[in-house]
């Protein structure tokens, strides 16, 4: 029986293939990788068995899909690699669900069921549930410890990697403590966020705290932000790239830039002004649906924007110090599954999940090198796209997609009313593993039990 953990050059055929299919006509899987997938049928208890390990890991890379259920994973797998095909992060051989529900602001007793993806990301960063909204508070606007706080004050060097501004909730939840997720900038804080601004003794935005908590490696878009000028302190009059510079970080703006960059210096990553720009375009969903239609690149991704991957590789890269020293801790978000579900725009949600699944595979490659690497794939809520019937008569919003197998797929997405944003749902989200600790996501868990795993895994305190 060929065992689920056959190795890396399985894994790099797979992204291989991946690139390949995008935006080309439809072609048949590779027989290869069928007859791959086939041999790995049957009876698994062996391969689970053996990647049941305690203990503890030197190394985590948490994966987060912004918004990617169960949905949209299906959706990209069947565009991509076929019904009977097989992403990277499938291939992940623990796997389970969690609930991802927040709670009332002040009333932590009493559950809302729909988050969003502060309150998500405050609960696995940080293990307590707070209202939608909150970045890295409790319900009552108290400051709580993250994961990676705690892995900075362990000896451990972080890692901190978007497609969205870096400012956004998910990296944000990491390394900023402020009331209101929309308190991005300076003046953004001043005017939404006022116990948090620095004039008014608080710590200042996410990008100034983002600073100041100093992740050795931070990637995305979002310099606006650090074009704005601090308020308040040493820094008042100048801005947060200012403050950054100065704190040591060296910035990179491109993919050559980052690709030159060398360990030594913390590295700030500013692709994008805002979000950086979706990998495919096509049709938007409508009332009574759309032609058949394949995905194709989009026009306006700068050809100096790495890709997710390439930031994941490289972050692994600077972060992974010699083996006598200690390890790492590193997040890297698939921004935009989210962002493009709301906009009921399935080409641009599926592109944005094969780029995920692709920074996936790179992790994936690093950690089957390095066994002692925990690797966690999740999402951070549900969202609204379904797959339905061809044909199918709906209220909602249709869109029909050409796969890579020549087939029919209709995506729905029925959670707002034309013109307006797409909405979460509250579904419980897959959660997968490979590696130390990775036993503890199998099964149905609480979305702030994943905080406990991180922690446990790198034996935090």
């Amino acid at each position: 029986m060929t065992s689920l953990f056959s190795g890396r050059r399985r894994w790099l055929a797979a992204g291989a293939l991946g690139a390949a299919l995008v935006a080309v006509a439809p072609v048949a899987l590779a027989q290869s990788d069928t007859q791959a997938r086939s041999a790995a049928t049957g009876d698994r208890t062996q391969d689970v068995r053996a990647a049941i390990q305690g203990g503890s890991a030197r190394n985590v890379i948490l994966f987060l899909g912004d918004g990617m259920g169960q949905s949209e994973i299906t959706s990209a797998r069947n565009y991509e690699r076929g019904a009977a095909g097989r992403l990277a992060m499938d291939e992940l051989p623990l796997t389970g669900d969690y609930t991802t529900y927040a709670v009332e602001k002040n009333n932590p007793a009493k559950p809302d069921y729909v988050t969003d993806s502060a309150a998500s990301g405050t609960g696995w960063a940080t293990g307590v549930k707070t209202y939608n909204g909150a970045i890295s508070v409790d319900a009552y606007g108290n400051p709580v410890p993250t994961i990676l706080e705690l892995a900075q004050r362990g000896g451990l060097r972080t890692g901190d990697v978007t497609t969205a501004e870096v400012q956004d909730a998910t990296p944000a939840v990491l390394g900023a403590h402020v009331v209101g997720r929309d308190c991005k900038g300076p003046d953004e804080t001043t005017a939404k966020c006022a116990v948090n601004a620095k004039e008014n003794g608080g710590a200042g935005s996410i990008a100034e705290q983002l600073v100041q908590t100093k992740p050795d490696v931070l990637l995305g878009g979002g310099a606006k932000y650090f074009n704005q000028q601090v308020k308040a302190g040493k820094f008042q009059g100048k801005t947060v790239l200012d403050q950054a510079t100065a704190a040591g970080y060296q910035v990179a703006r491109t993919a050559k830039e980052l690709a030159a960059v060398k360990s030594g210096k913390p590295v700030l990553g500013l692709f994008a002004e805002g979000n950086m720009p979706t990998n495919w375009v096509g049709p938007i969903a409508k009332q009574g649906g759309t032609p058949p239609s394949r995905c194709t690149p989009n026009p306006a991704l700068p050809a100096t924007q790495p890709k997710l991957a390439e930031q994941t590789r490289k972050a692994i890269e600077l972060l992974n110090k010699p083996r006598s020293d200690k390890g790492f801790f590193l997040q890297v978000e698939g921004a935009s599954i989210d962002k493009q579900d709301h906009a009921a725009d399935p080409c641009g949600q599926i592109g944005e999940t094969i780029d995920f699944d692709q920074a996936v595979a790179a992790g994936m490659a690093f950690a089957r090198g390095n066994p002692d690497t925990l690797v966690i794939v999740t999402g951070d809520h549900g969202h609204t796209s379904q797959i339905v019937g061809n044909g199918a008569v709906s209220p909602g919003q249709t869109a029909t997609l050409v796969t890579n197998e020549g087939a029919n797929m209709t995506l729905n997405y029925g959670t707002a009313l034309p013109g307006s944003s797409q909405e979460h749902t509250g579904t419980q989200i897959r959660v997968a593993g490979y590696g130390p600790q990775a036993a503890n996501v199998v099964g149905l868990t609480n979305q702030t039990d994943l905080f406990g795993t991180l922690k446990r895994a790198l034996r935090l305190r």
